[in-house]
């Protein structure tokens, strides 16, 4: 696959983030209309009702551009078909929970669509060599997995942005392998599933304001399910047919532990209970926000063993799979039978920097200023000096420009959108300046680390001084700035002349100081608005003209 395709499947993933961020805060406002609200029990952690309705954003930002841009072939009809199924009894469910026997008709309607008519099965089955299924086999045990599936991961989704990071690690692994493999309509399906789950996250990190419901749950396992079964068997069945289950990672193995326990127990395999692996974290006394980090650090380990291991033997990949999983379910059993606690004192220690602000409070707003004028100079640099400007890079630019306008000067949209808006002007001007720098910077290197060292630490200061009652490091940044360095250290991604690495790093330093700015401006009419405006604007019509 050509690098410059690349942009095309960008395009795919902002338009479903885009959509979805301006989906969910209107679904956050009619969810107690329409009876989409989570109620708290003894199972649940949140203590109060949450819309649930995030899911409909999430597959409505991954269906449309889909359904616009891709030539509808059986697989991606399959793919829409399956996932407007689990829209309609997910949404059905989230609002009136109906019962099980017919959200699992639904799952089975969604399942058989993508096997019998998308042909996605499983032929090529571990240690059984080169022999295939015969599809009167594989078919039928494809759609159970999926189902399977399906429900693994709606059973994992009990804690703030747990089921979609989940989701995300595995659909980063899959995006990959399906940009090695030269899968297009793979890597677009991933593309939209991610974008959908971003624009989801922001709202969904804890504390979360809305949950994803079983409308977002169960069709984000369905895409797993479908897409680990695409890779392995018709895009590449050279690879080892066990990927399947690193790629999948802990939801699978989760599911199995917990209807481990409560066989053991001698209770009903579906009755509620606290017996997932963050239930049984949050017991060991981590806090929130470290049990979804650790979870999400587990599944990356997962996915990227699949990446780097394609071809290994499958009693290998079993064994590393297998082992893995009992030694942290080991772990957390000894844990529990010891009565370890992960936190003895929450005691937090002032920093000097903090008591040389208390006592020169003017000096508190210069690391502002810096982030501000920063932000506004990088941007409008990287827009008038770049080489070159790709023509899609421009039209998107301008489709960027007329929102943040109507952002800025009505109120038709929440800082949701502004927010979104900005951070992808900050993706756009770390592209322009590591893909089309101009002569003079290449010589100038030293200029630029400078530049991000002198931000890094500004951002440091606002963050922890100014503002640290409003700003926190989410689950969802750790999980980006994972993401995107070990995306930067994957083999097979030609880095060109520029670093994927140092482009992440940019990235992430160029994200914290504009989430910082934005927590700090008193209104949306302002420097860094002006600076995005005209940046945007250079973009576009150097792009165009």
């Amino acid at each position: 696959m050509d690098p410059n395709e690349l942009s095309f499947y960008i395009l795919i993933a902002i338009t479903s983030m885009v959509i979805c961020m301006v989906i969910t805060p209107i679904m956050i406002r009619i969810a107690p209309i329409i009876g989409m609200l989570d109620k708290p029990d003894g199972r649940k952690v949140h203590t109060a009702a949450i819309p649930r309705s995030g899911g409909v954003g999430i597959v409505v930002g991954m269906l449309v551009p889909l359904f616009l841009w891709l030539e509808l072939d059986r697989f991606i009809i399959s793919i829409l078909i399956g996932c407007s199924i689990l829209l309609f009894f997910g949404a059905w469910d989230d609002s009136r929970n109906i019962r099980p026997a017919f959200k699992f008709f639904g799952q089975l309607m969604a399942a058989i669509v993508v096997v019998y008519y998308g042909d996605i099965y499983v032929f090529h089955f571990p240690f059984i060599g080169l022999e295939e299924l015969h599809p009167y086999v594989g078919k039928p045990f494809t759609v159970i997995a999926i189902v399977g599936m399906i429900n693994a991961l709606n059973l994992s989704d009990g804690l703030d942005g747990l089921a979609g990071g989940e989701a995300l690690i595995s659909l980063a692994a899959i995006a990959f392998l399906s940009y090695l493999y030269d899968a297009t309509n793979g890597l677009a399906v991933a593309a939209a599933t991610i974008g959908g789950i971003f624009g989801f996250l922001r709202f969904n990190s804890y504390p979360a304001r809305i949950f994803m419901g079983d409308t977002g749950s169960q069709t984000l396992g369905f895409i797993l399910g479908v897409m680990v079964v695409y890779i392995s068997q018709q895009v590449n069945h050279t690879i080892s047919p066990v990927i399947t289950l690193l790629l999948l990672g802990l939801p699978v193995v989760d599911s199995i532990a917990v209807f481990y326990l409560r066989g053991k127990r001698g209770v009903s395999l579906v009755v509620a209970a606290k017996d997932h692996l963050h239930h049984r974290l949050l017991g060991l006394g981590f806090y929130h926000y470290e049990t979804v980090i650790i979870i999400y650090s587990i599944q990356m380990i997962f996915v990227v063993g699949a990446v780097l291991l394609p071809y290994e033997s499958d009693y290998l990949l079993i064994g590393l799979y297998l082992g893995s999983s009992i030694l942290l379910f080991s772990i957390i059993t000894i844990a529990e039978r010891s009565s370890w606690s992960a936190h003895i004192s929450n005691t937090v220690k002032p920093l000097f920097l903090s008591n040389v602000l208390d006592k020169n409070a003017h000096l508190a707003i210069i690391p502002y200023w810096v982030l501000e004028l920063g932000i506004s100079l990088f941007i409008v640099t990287a827009a008038l000096m770049s080489n070159n400007i790709p023509v899609d890079l421009g039209v998107s630019s301008l489709i960027l420009l007329i929102l943040l306008l109507l952002v800025a000067v009505t109120s038709l949209f929440r800082i949701q959108l502004y927010r979104l808006i900005m951070f992808v002007t900050m993706g756009f001007s770390v592209y322009l300046v590591s893909t089309y720098p101009p002569v003079w910077l290449l010589d100038q290197i030293s200029i630029v680390y400078i530049f991000f060292v002198l931000m890094a630490f500004s951002s440091f200061v606002v963050a922890r001084i100014t503002i640290a009652d409003k700003f926190q490091i989410t689950p969802l940044d750790y999980l980006v700035i994972i993401v995107v360095i070990i995306v930067g250290m994957l083999p097979g991604i030609d880095h060109g002349s520029s670093s994927m690495i140092g482009m992440a790093v940019q990235i992430i330093v160029l994200f914290y100081a504009c989430e910082l700015t934005i927590q700090h401006m008193k209104n949306r009419l302002n420097v860094l608005t002006g600076s995005a405006m005209l940046a945007l604007g250079l973009i576009a019509i150097r792009g165009l003209v």
